[in-house]
């Protein structure tokens, strides 16, 4: 009897069902390479943009975690469909790319990246995993006149909450809008210190973190998402009143200084504790209430 060489019956990896996706594929990486370089320089540095990295390695996997699902519903969109797309994202990449609207040019390359997944899978599958590439949608950052309109009437509330703390200590302290004079020192509470930043990153970590539970209900989802804002809110008049004390007692340096980004690192770390907190108490006492006697 011939002996069999093994190496001829060891089976080679079928690479043909990848071929089709190479194409899109390297389209989408040649314009995403350099918008992720301008997020990562502009935005993801900044405390209002710190969550991006979190939502894109995230969001990468919950699309690795789909990707077998959406290739088994996949049915390629109609084309005049996802030329459509492709026709309407590319010229917003190109003017947000070339005027240095970071905002555009990320909505572009997302716009864009929609139309290649249509392309190759089909609106019934994107639909039917809607939750990944709705989440990667906090990568866009917002446009800075839609910041500027959501953060006023924060900034007022936290500052008056924080002042109205403060001033049973003794400290002297008055209120002016968002301004604050504090002894001889004036703190104007500006958008890092709004909870827009907490806003945000809340937002999309509570929904990722909703998203994991699968036999959550949508009444205790919509009672998780609720606490967002509150939370976030209550952690920067946290925030505020920290500063407060730093600048009163330490100087001004020390308030706006080191400490003062990584007070907000810290309660941006309380706040999601906070939330994973109030929904392991309240899972349990529902967990009791529903427990027949």
């Amino acid at each position: 009897m011939a002996a069999v060489d093994r190496q001829t019956v060891r089976p080679t990896p079928d690479l043909s069902a990848l071929r089709p996706h190479l194409l899109p594929t390297a389209a989408a990486l040649v314009l995403a390479v350099p918008t992720f370089i301008r997020l990562g320089q502009q935005v993801w540095t900044k405390e209002i943009g710190a969550q991006g990295p979190i939502v894109l390695a995230t969001g990468a996997w919950l699309i690795w975690r789909r990707w077998e699902a959406m290739c088994a519903e996949a049915e390629p969109g109609p084309l005049w469909l996802t030329l459509t797309g492709v026709l309407v994202s590319l010229p917003i990449y190109v003017f947000g790319r070339a005027y240095d609207f970071i905002s555009l040019e990320a909505l572009g390359l997302y716009g864009f990246s929609l139309s290649l997944l249509h392309d190759r899978f089909g609106l019934r599958s994107m639909l039917a995993n809607w939750f990944p590439l709705f989440y990667l949608g906090f990568l866009l950052p917002a446009p800075g006149w839609l910041l500027d309109q959501v953060t006023a009437p924060l900034k007022l509330v936290v500052t008056t909450l924080a002042t109205a703390i403060v001033d049973p200590t003794g400290i002297p302290i008055m209120q002016q809008g968002v301004t604050m004079t504090v002894g001889p020192y004036q703190l104007l509470v500006e958008d890092a210190c709004s909870g827009m930043n907490s806003l945000i990153g809340l937002v999309s970590i509570t929904l990722f973190y909703i998203y994991l539970l699968r036999n959550a209900s949508w009444r205790y989802s919509l009672f998780l998402v609720t606490l967002i804002i509150p939370i976030a809110i209550a952690a920067n008049v946290m925030r505020i009143i920290i500063l407060i004390l730093l600048t009163y007692f330490f100087g001004d340096a020390v308030g706006q200084g080191f400490l003062h980004v990584t007070s907000g690192m810290v309660l941006f770390g309380l706040s999601l504790l906070l939330m994973f907190a109030i929904d392991s108490v309240s899972s349990r006492v529902l967990a009791k209430i529903r427990r027949p006697a």
